[in-house]
């Protein structure tokens, strides 16, 4: 077997004939950076190629994007027409987006919105917050719930509304509740497989094509957070 199909197939959450979905592994970065490494969405467009025996070129667009260190469910198109409409539901803000993070301390409310406003520094590749509007922030907004505690560590789910750079990172080290592994934000130290504990658990939207319901779960496949969140 092809070695691209074994290393993308079992991932593959959702296919159609517009839409890709993968669980990202910890490690791959999603879009082509300075590292030079092969991004997930060239991986994803030989995958398709060797599938389907496609000469030439191969569509294969990317909406959205997942931080390095961070895994689970990210959505790739097949077609132009499957890109601008889910770029249109993405800029609409109707695709629901729900997170997984381990963090080292427990939020002092078991559930709450946070609301701050964000900077990119691009130089430092990390964002600062306010607490109130300021001119070049722009507003960030997400719910956490509690959903598990162990003797170190709290799991909490998180809705995402605003696709910041780093906005879970950020906005809840800013209440003190940094994730676990996140050296840029203030971890104490790093995981094992140099992942962050964070995970995009779940996404849901209309399809933008067949107007079909889509919800999709993805487990987490690195070993660390899993044995983490199995003994929360």
């Amino acid at each position: 077997m092809n070695s691209i199909l074994e290393e993308i197939g079992p991932r593959v959450l959702y296919e159609d004939n517009h839409l890709i979905i993968i669980n990202k592994i910890v490690g791959e970065v999603v879009q082509e950076d300075k590292t030079g490494d092969t991004p997930l969405v060239e991986k994803v467009r030989e995958y398709l190629k060797v599938k389907y025996n496609k000469p030439g070129n191969v569509f294969c667009g990317s909406i959205h994007r997942l931080d390095r260190p961070v895994s689970g469910a990210i959505i790739f198109t097949k077609t132009s027409k499957g890109l601008s409409r889910m770029g249109k539901l993405i800029k609409d803000r109707k695709i629901s987006k729900i997170y997984w993070a381990i963090v080292e301390q427990p939020p002092q409310k078991e559930s709450q919105k946070l609301v701050h406003y964000l900077k990119k520094n691009e130089k430092l590749n990390r964002s600062f917050a306010k607490d109130q509007p300021e001119e070049g922030y722009l507003r960030a907004e997400l719910h956490y719930t509690v959903i598990g505690h162990s003797q170190k560590y709290t799991m909490l789910e998180v809705e995402l509304f605003t696709g910041r750079h780093h906005q879970i990172r950020v906005q809840l080290s800013t209440i003190g509740c940094i994730i676990k592994g996140d050296l840029k934000y203030g971890a104490k130290r790093p995981n094992p497989d140099a992942s962050i504990c964070l995970h995009a658990r779940r996404i849901a939207f209309e399809h933008p094509i067949t107007q079909v319901p889509i919800e999709i779960i993805a487990e987490p496949l690195g070993d660390h957070f899993k044995k983490i969140w199995y003994n929360l």
